[in-house]
């Protein structure tokens, strides 16, 4: 015998299609959400620091473990100010952006997956909150970008970036 389904009652509940896809588009948004902030974590650790100074575009200082570490941002190169070989195009720019990006701020330290450089200098990429500092100096035209393994997880990113502010002719893609 035929029953009729009552208009009011307990919500049916979705079928496993509607979950799935559900599913797929919430780990689609999220994982292009963390391609464009660039805040998944890559191999190496972290660590949450104060700047103690900043040194030109891509260095800063900070104080761990006791320690004062010379920290270079990982995958971006940007012009220098170094006054033994002179001040490069943007140079000045670029060292003032990424003083105001970080001077004088805790930042979140997330180590690739070689941790120092040949200069002994820490290789890390630079949060503030969730904030990519190396990202927005390559965004802004202030950075170009370098592509040193095995430090490379975010090298796709910074090309991207990099490709938008030379078109949009932004930083020292204008200037130099």
């Amino acid at each position: 015998m035929w029953k009729a389904r009552p208009v009011f009652g307990p919500p049916r509940m979705p079928g496993i299609g509607a979950i799935a896809v559900l599913l797929i588009a919430v780990a689609y948004l999220v994982s292009s959400d963390e391609e464009d902030r660039g805040d998944g974590e890559p191999s190496g650790g972290a660590t949450t620091v104060a700047v103690t100074s900043v040194v030109d575009g891509d260095t800063v200082h900070a104080t761990i473990d006791g320690v004062d570490e010379s920290i270079r941002y990982i995958g971006i190169d940007t012009p220098e100010v170094d006054p033994s070989i002179g001040v490069e195009c943007f140079g000045e720019e670029a060292s003032a952006r990424n003083k105001e990006l970080v001077g004088g701020e805790r930042v979140r330290l997330v180590f690739g997956a070689e941790e120092r450089d040949r200069y002994g200098r820490l290789l890390a990429y630079v949060f503030v909150g969730d904030e990519l500092i190396n990202a927005e100096l390559v965004r802004g035209g202030y950075a170009q970008t370098l592509e040193i393994e095995p430090n490379t997880d975010r090298a796709a990113l910074f090309e991207r970036l990099e490709r938008e502010a030379a078109s949009a002719g932004r930083g020292l893609w204008e200037a130099c």
